[in-house]
């Protein structure tokens, strides 16, 4: 009997990066969940049924640790990022070098350790979060440049790998029900619905159902792309 499958999603305590590992484990995965909040990561494992590891991604070896704990890794999913705003005026170099060593430098390195599995096994399939705001927003600019960057990214590994099986792509989700949603009041949140063409916020698990084909080994033609997850708001409207 083949040995199962394993996702390895980041990030993955609760918001998008939950959402994400619950689906891949609905869909037959091994789903291995890490985060650094190891409170919130035992309770959504436990929730969901997956297997969990607390895991700096900033730090090489504890990257080596996690990909030799996922043992036989399909998929990747790099999840984990930060973010936070200021006006471009206010951004500093250290902003920038912040935002793009923990969203775009780590997924690179830890995508480059599940590959050299992947490629050995002659298929694979690697999914990066980025946001919409790489089409470009106010007061995030940092943000946005390390999502831009990982957009770029994505398609390069995904040219370089193909020939391997391993798949590479991109999700950009607009406006999600996350955590960050928490402090706004309903007035505020019915606004922000209102800027959408579909007339609603995202929840994660719009983005978990892109990510459930976009990791799945029946996909096998479609690589090296972003997939704007955001009500119709980046087609028409600009961005908010």
């Amino acid at each position: 009997m083949n040995e199962q499958r394993t996702a390895l999603v980041t990030g993955a305590a609760g918001g998008i990066g939950e959402a994400v590992a619950a689906r891949l484990v609905e869909d037959g995965f091994r789903v291995l969940m890490t985060d650094l909040d190891e409170a919130r990561l035992k309770v959504s494992a436990k929730r969901i049924n997956a297997d969990w590891m607390v895991c700096d991604l900033g730090d090489e070896a504890a990257r080596e640790q996690l990909v030799e704990r996922a043992g036989n890794l399909f998929a990747l999913v790099n999840n984990a990022g930060i973010f936070s705003t200021a006006d471009a005026s206010e951004l500093g170099a250290d902003d920038f070098r912040r935002m793009y060593e923990i969203n775009t430098i780590v997924g690179f390195e830890l995508s480059k350790l599940a590959a050299l599995r992947m490629r050995k096994a002659g298929e694979g399939r690697i999914v990066n979060i980025a946001s919409r705001s790489y089409l470009g927003a106010v007061q995030v600019a940092h943000y946005a440049a390390s999502k831009g960057a990982v957009v770029t990214l994505t398609k390069c590994l995904a040219l370089e790998w193909a020939a391997d099986g391993v798949l590479v792509n991109a999700i950009a989700p607009g406006v999600i029900d996350t955590p960050i949603l928490l402090e706004w009041d309903e007035a505020e949140r019915a606004k922000l619905a209102s800027y959408q063409p579909v007339g609603t916020i995202g929840q994660p698990e719009d983005i978990a159902n892109v990510a459930s084909m976009l990791a799945s080994p029946r996909t096998k033609y479609l690589t090296g792309q972003c997939l704007t997850v955001d009500g119709g708001r980046s087609v028409g409207g600009g961005n908010v």
